[in-house]
């Protein structure tokens, strides 16, 4: 028997161990002192510093020197990660920005909010201003200095809630209503011309007292009548497709709204003329005139507006002031000039709220026809862009509902209301500013004047119930209920063992 047992064959009770090479494979040879962690040098912690990583096991394919990926420095900070991968060019960054904006911009209820959120900011701003232009006006009438603003705020608490009746009511009840309304507008135009009964203002026979401080404009109430009613007649041949035929186009469309015309024109109200004619030229079109009937009825229309113009000294001197820098040899250019020089003392951000120059007796009409040219000397080119920034998403927001839609009722009436309010907005805008004639027709949702305010409300009013009708709208606003969104929105989460965070 050896004298050592440990030197046996290792198949009996006392095994040999391997060599102490064999046991334990070769360490990595140790870093340079300056790899160190801080604390001291290398042993004094009870040995060399240690490396990241298991025990034993060398770091393949690094480069000696350099640094681990998030290992700590000499300095006991982490060194940055280091990139993955080429970042993406500038212009795959923007893309992929306008992909999500026009995503946003294609939901179901962007109409929906653009008409909401723009009608309301215009109808709030326009109290501001009216406010702000009519305060020296009314002093100048031994009136209270909010005389204006307290009419115009009653006349827009009620146009508030007929803008909320006309937003719940059917389409169904909407045609229903459009026969009696134009037989109302009719029988009050006609009102308007009977002696003792209309008024006169500004040399124009279309108002009719109420009693007290308030009076009506019948002819604001024909627009919305010729709008519906026209819709309605439409929608009717359409079904039965007789709109390829030019006589069903033209009649009985074209005569009621000549008709209407002539009432107003009795008046001599050209510019509410102006807006009844665009709102019949963009039924037609929605209607799918062809341009040879389109263009007869324009050439007819044009001449007569020539006609009427020519027969009148006051509107050949309107038409004399386009584009006009001096007030002229009488005067005539008065307003138009001195709304160019509201404009152009307002500079970026405006004088200030409520120190405009113009509105104390230079600028006619501050607070109704020119009061875009108060907006301009007191807000400045940012407070005017706004406005015309708020007018344009009302007007795409109606074109898109206009297209969008299947029913031809909610086509014809969404772009006759469109139409109506874009080009009332772009006659009044194009007079303040020197290119258009002075029509006398207010800006919508802004100017003074409750007979305007309230038919526009409720044509917005009519806008937003064709926005929820759509069915990816009315999808999308039945998932925002309370009750809908909290059973499919809420995040499930499931129960956890107590104490385990």
């Amino acid at each position: 028997m050896p004298a050592d047992d440990t030197t046996g064959t290792g198949r009996g009770p006392h095994r040999t161990r391997p060599p102490a090479h064999r046991r334990f494979p070769a360490a990595p040879p140790f870093p340079p002192p300056s790899a160190a962690l801080p604390g001291g040098p290398a042993g004094v912690l009870g040995g060399p510093p240690r490396l990241f990583g298991q025990p034993g096991h060398a770091l393949r394919g690094r480069v000696p020197g350099t640094a681990v990926r998030g290992a700590p420095t000499a300095r006991g900070r982490t060194a940055a990660p280091r990139a993955r991968g080429p970042r993406p060019p500038r212009g795959h960054r923007v893309r992929r920005m306008y992909e999500r904006a026009r995503r946003t911009w294609d939901r179901p209820l962007t109409a929906y909010y653009l008409i909401l959120g723009a009608s309301l900011l215009l109808t709030v701003l326009g109290l501001v201003m009216v406010y702000s232009a009519s305060m020296i006006k009314a002093l100048e009438l031994s009136l209270p200095g909010s005389y204006f603003f307290r009419k115009q705020f009653l006349a827009a608490t009620i146009g508030a809630g007929l803008m909320l009746l006309a937003s719940r009511m059917p389409a169904k009840l909407h045609r229903a209503l459009s026969y009696p309304l134009l037989v109302g507008a009719v029988f009050l135009m006609v009102l308007v011309q009977v002696p003792g009964i209309g008024h006169a203002v500004n040399g124009n026979q279309n108002w009719i007292y109420l009693g007290g401080p308030f009076q009506l404009q019948p002819s604001e109430f024909g627009k919305l009548a010729l709008i519906l009613w026209g819709a309605d007649l439409l929608a009717r041949k359409h079904d039965k497709r007789l709109l390829t035929q030019w006589k069903h186009l033209l009649v009985p469309l074209v005569p009621v709204a000549f008709m209407l015309l002539g009432l107003i024109m009795l008046g001599g109200d050209m510019g509410t003329a102006i807006i009844l004619t665009a709102i019949l030229f963009g039924l037609l079109w929605l209607a799918g005139a062809p341009t040879r009937l389109f263009g007869g009825v324009l050439a007819v229309a044009v001449t007569l507006g020539f006609v009427l113009i020519g027969t009148n000294h006051n509107r050949m001197s309107r038409l004399a002031c386009i584009g006009a820098k001096d007030l002229g040899p009488d005067g005539q250019c008065w307003q138009a000039v001195h709304g160019l020089y509201a404009l152009a003392s307002g500079g970026w951000f405006g004088s200030g709220l409520g120190a405009s120059v113009e509105k104390w007796g230079q600028l006619p009409e501050p607070h109704t026809d020119f009061i875009f040219a108060i907006t301009g000397e007191e807000l400045g080119l940012a407070g005017t862009l706004s406005v015309l920034a708020l007018f344009a998403a009302l007007g795409y927001a109606g074109i898109r509902v206009a297209g969008r839609t299947e029913d031809p009722f909610v086509r014809y009436a969404a772009g006759g209301v469109t139409t109506w309010i874009t080009a009332q907005a772009v006659v009044n805008v194009g007079a303040v500013l020197g290119l258009l004639p002075i029509a006398g027709v207010p800006l919508p949702l802004f100017s003074y004047g409750g007979s305007a305010l309230l038919p526009t409300m409720f044509a917005v009013g009519l806008l937003i119930a064709f926005a929820r009708e759509d069915p990816a709208a009315r999808a999308a606003l039945a998932m925002r209920r309370p009750g809908v969104r909290w059973k499919t929105m809420r995040r499930r989460v499931t129960r956890r063992p107590s104490g385990e965070r």
